[in-house]
């Protein structure tokens, strides 16, 4: 199928050559793209089989709320599957901008505008900003999206250390006083589960006349006293610029959303090539979402539920010796360190059916492998203590051992 050409090789023959995923596939060890046969959230059918469902980001388990569901089958009533164009021509539905106000109120920033997908957000909002001769700034943690965004932008980009204010600071005292200074972080760091330092990154921003954009993917719905995210949860969401957010998690479709001062949101608008050149999200997903934001402020105590299980988790795991590194929220990593041991516990977890997500390179540092588990408010409580239970038979295992 591919030969060589001349004196070269093929450009696809680096696709013959991999042969990692395969050999895994084979050996039985494979953990990736398995297919759902259906959910009710907190649990799923695998291949006829009932797994509790551990590693969702469907954090406040509202992808079945009857209330999202009857909102999604509304809108695909009325405005049918699709938009068929873009944002900046006939893809604009009444809803679209609904949800831009309703979220602009909800983040607390005078506008908001409504991307096809969080990955998409990112990749607008930054490249479209950053300019030459600005200078951006990223923890060395972000997601994959805002690595990405920044191999768009033309700017000069810095990285530092994961959460390290210090070097940060010394970052941004090396760049010229007249330069335009963007700082990207993430709120709650998806591999880890900590929170980024925002009170002190405000006020490296503040000396250094820098602006503050926030990832706030994992943390919409989860943080905050009303579910607003990580500046919230600090109580500076006057001293961030600009928020965005995924509605893959907390928010049970698919979309993001930037938000900020409108002058920033209108010049985004007319310029993001990520919004402008891409299809727009179906009327069903802008639905969900806006009555995902419904049940977020009407029940307040899914928030708590969330919570309740994290501790739990958290708790259950630390006392059976499991390293979960610097986690503070729903996300919660369990750090093996070494790639087969991580793959064996995964599929003994998943064998006594549970799901969770098995955690490699280059999503993480080399050594580092860990199995992420993401709680949901939806999860009971004899759910969560069959999962302990699990990871505690295996202790006890390698105690035998």
């Amino acid at each position: 199928m591919f030969t060589e050409r001349g004196h070269g090789m093929n450009l696809l023959d680096k696709c013959v050559r991999f042969t990692r995923a395969r050999e895994a596939q084979a050996a039985g060890f494979y953990p990736f793209f398995i297919p759902i046969e259906s959910s009710d959230g907190a649990e799923v059918l695998v291949r006829g089989e009932p797994k509790i469902m551990m590693g969702s980001n469907n954090y406040l388990g509202l992808t079945h709320h009857p209330k999202v569901i009857a909102a999604a089958d509304a809108a695909l009533k009325k405005y049918g599957t699709g938009c068929t164009g873009s944002r900046f021509l006939n893809g604009t539905l009444d809803l679209h901008e609904e949800l831009e106000d309703r979220l602009a109120r909800f983040l607390g920033k005078e506008a908001a505008l409504v991307f096809s997908t969080g990955y998409q957000t990112n990749l607008g909002v930054v490249a479209t900003l950053v300019h030459k001769g600005d200078y951006l700034f990223l923890d060395k943690l972000n997601h994959a999206s805002l690595v990405d965004s920044a191999r768009l932008a033309y700017g000069t980009v810095c990285r530092y250390p994961h959460n390290d204010m210090r070097a940060l600071e010394q970052q941004l005292s090396q760049a010229p006083n007249h330069a335009g200074k963007l700082i990207v972080t993430d709120g709650v760091f998806s591999m880890d589960g900590d929170i980024v330092n925002l009170p002190d990154m405000v006020a490296l921003a503040d000396t250094y006349n820098a602006d503050i954009l926030v990832d706030d993917a994992h943390a919409i719905g989860v943080l905050g006293e009303q579910g607003g995210g990580t500046a919230q949860h600090f109580g500076l969401e006057d001293q961030v610029s600009l928020i965005v957010a995924t509605f893959s998690k907390s928010l049970a479709s698919i979309g993001g959303v930037v938000a900020g001062a409108e002058p920033v949101i209108h010049y985004l608008k007319h310029h993001a090539r990520s919004l402008i050149y891409s299809a727009s999200m179906p009327p069903a997903s802008v639905a969900t979402v806006l009555a995902a934001l419904d049940v977020i402020e009407e029940e307040p105590q899914r928030r708590e539920a969330l919570w309740r299980n994290t501790r739990r988790m958290q708790d259950g795991l630390k006392s059976l010796g499991y390293d979960v590194g610097e986690s503070e929220t729903p996300v919660i990593p369990v750090l093996i360190g070494d790639l087969a041991e991580m793959i064996v516990l995964w599929k003994q977890l998943f064998d006594s059916g549970i799901f969770t997500n098995p955690v490699i390179p280059p999503a993480v540092p080399e050594h580092s492998c860990r199995l992420r588990i993401s709680i949901m408010a939806t999860h009971t409580d004899e759910q969560i203590d069959y999962v302990l239970d699990a990871f505690a038979q295996r202790v006890r295992q390698r105690a035998a051992v």
